[in-house]
C-alpha cells in the first residue's frame, strides 16, 4: 500500500500580493507593532496629502483596534512653498501655537502619536535659508511641550514612512516616476519587516535581538565611546551621561504600552554627556533636514560644543541649525548600528533620516531622551542637565558610521576595548 506524502506548506510570497494588500499589511504593522494602539485611545496622525491611501488604511485598522477617535493633520508641498513665496516677513517668526497647545493637550491626555515620513527632502532647497531657519525655530518653540512628552516617552508613539513621487525620484533618479515610487514602496515594506508571513512575530524576534545587545552595553557601563577611522576624517570621543541607559528595539512607554517608536529600527542608542564630546567627525551620508539637503558635514567638538561646522552643500542651513540655541551645538543621542544592517546592505541612500540612521552609526544634535537615563522619566530639567542630558529645541540625527568605522568602549579608568571594527560588532 502506498503512503501519500503531504504537500509541503506553501511559502509566503509577499511580492506576488496586490499592492493594496501590501499596503494593508503595512498599515497593520503601523497600528499593531509601531503603536500597539490600545482600545479607548485617541490617535493623532501627521501626514502629507499624498499619503492619503496609507492614512485611510491605518485609520481603518486603528478603529478596528478600538481607537476612540483618529485625527489626522495633513501637510501639502504647494501650500508650504506658498508661504515662502508670498507670506509677509513676520510669518517666519510665527507658529500656530493654538494647534501646538492642542496637540500637547492630546498627548497629555493619553493620545497616541503616529508620524508618517516621506515629504520631499529637497522641497525648500531653493528658499531663503534665513526664512527656513526662522520658521523651524518658531515651530520648535511652539511644539516643545508636545515634544517633551515624546522625548520622555510618556505615550506610545511611532514613525513610519510612505513613498511619495518627489522622494522616490530623488532616491531613484534614473527611473520613471511610477517605477521609482513602486521601487521605494518595496524598499519601505522590506525595511519595515512587513514582507514576512507574520510581521508581528518578526518584530518580536528582532526586538529580542536588539535587547540582547542593549543588555550587553548596559552591563559594560562604558564611560565614553571613541569613533575613529583609517582615513583620518573622524576621531571623536563621546562621553556618556552619568547613569546613562542604552535602549533599542521596542520599549514600554510611560503609559505602560509597549511600542516601537521607529519603523524600521536597527539601532542601540543612549544619551551622551553634553559637556564631554571632543574631536572631529565627518558625516558618512547626506542629511535631509526640513526640506534642505546638507552634504558632507564636518564638525569639530570641544568641551561638548561644536566650534566649527562645514558642509559642501547646505552649509548656511547647517550653521543656522546649530545656532538655534546653546543645546543645538551639543549632542543629545549617540547610536550604534552595524554596517551589516539590512538597510545598509540594500545599498539604497534613502535621503530620509528614518531609514539612513538605521544604515549607520549616528549622533544627534540637540534634545536628549530622558528615558536613556536611570529614572530619567521622573527627573526635572535641572536634574537631567546635572546628569549631562542635553536640552534643546531641536533633535537632528546625522550619520557617521560606515564599513570603515571603528568604535572603542572606554571605561572610567581610561582603559578601552574594541566595540566595533570596520562597522561590525567586535
Amino acid at each position: 500500500m502506498s503512503t501519500a506524502v503531504a504537500p509541503a506548506p506553501a511559502t509566503f510570497d509577499f511580492a506576488s500580493l496586490p499592492f493594496e494588500e501590501k499596503l494593508d499589511r503595512f498599515a497593520k504593522v503601523a497600528v499593531h507593532v509601531g503603536l500597539n494602539l490600545q482600545a479607548g485611545q485617541e490617535l493623532l496622525i501627521s501626514a502629507s496629502i499624498e499619503m492619503l491611501p496609507l492614512v485611510r488604511r491605518i485609520t481603518e485598522h486603528a478603529y478596528k483596534a478600538g481607537a476612540l477617535l483618529v485625527t489626522t493633520f495633513y501637510g501639502d508641498d504647494e501650500t508650504a512653498l506658498a508661504r515662502y513665496k508670498y507670506a509677509q516677513d513676520a510669518s517666519f517668526d510665527h507658529a500656530a501655537q493654538w494647534m501646538a497647545d492642542g496637540i500637547a493637550a492630546a498627548f497629555g491626555s493619553g493620545a497616541a502619536r503616529l508620524a508618517i515620513a516621506g515629504a520631499n527632502p529637497a522641497l525648500l532647497a531653493g528658499q531663503d535659508p534665513a526664512k527656513v531657519s526662522r520658521a523651524n525655530i518658531a515651530g520648535s518653540k511652539a511644539n516643545k511641550p508636545a515634544m517633551e512628552l515624546i522625548t520622555r516617552h510618556a505615550i506610545n508613539w511611532s514613525i513610519v514612512a510612505a513613498a511619495t513621487p518627489a522622494w522616490a525620484k530623488l532616491v531613484f533618479p534614473a527611473l520613471s516616476e511610477d517605477e521609482a515610487v513602486a521601487k521605494l514602496w518595496n524598499a519601505i515594506f522590506t525595511a519595515s519587516r512587513a514582507t514576512s508571513d507574520d510581521p508581528v512575530a518578526a518584530w518580536k524576534a528582532h526586538s529580542k535581538h536588539l535587547h540582547e545587545r542593549v543588555n550587553y552595553l548596559n552591563q559594560k557601563r562604558f564611560h565614553a565611546l571613541r569613533f575613529h577611522n583609517a582615513d583620518g576624517t573622524t576621531d571623536l570621543t563621546v562621553g556618556l551621561a552619568d547613569d546613562h541607559l542604552w535602549a533599542g528595539g521596542g520599549g514600554e512607554a510611560g503609559n505602560g504600552v509597549f511600542c516601537n517608536a521607529n519603523i524600521p529600527t536597527e539601532e542601540c542608542f543612549t544619551t551622551p554627556h553634553k559637556d564631554r564630546v571632543d574631536g572631529f567627525v565627518k558625516a558618512s551620508k547626506p542629511l535631509s533636514h526640513q526640506g534642505t539637503l546638507i552634504e558632507n558635514i564636518s564638525c569639530v567638538f570641544e568641551g561638548g560644543r561644536i566650534v566649527k561646522a562645514t558642509a559642501t552643500a547646505g552649509e548656511d542651513v547647517l550653521n543656522r541649525l546649530i545656532s538655534t540655541d546653546d543645546g543645538a551645538r551639543r549632542l543629545g543621542e549617540v547610536a550604534l548600528v552595524p554596517h551589516s544592517s539590512p538597510i545598509a546592505q540594500s545599498g539604497v541612500l534613502f535621503w530620509n533620516t528614518l531609514f539612513d540612521e538605521n544604515a549607520a552609526s549616528h549622533i544627534a544634535l540637540g534634545q536628549a531622551y530622558a528615558t536613556c537615563l536611570k529614572g530619567g522619566e521622573s527627573m526635572d530639567k535641572a536634574t537631567l542637565l546635572g546628569k549631562g542630558a542635553n536640552s534643546s529645541l531641536i533633535h537632528v540625527d546625522w550619520m557617521i558610521g560606515s564599513g570603515e568605522m571603528d568604535v572603542d568602549g572606554i571605561a572610567a579608568d581610561g582603559s578601552s576595548e574594541p566595540l566595533m571594527r570596520k562597522g561590525e560588532w567586535a
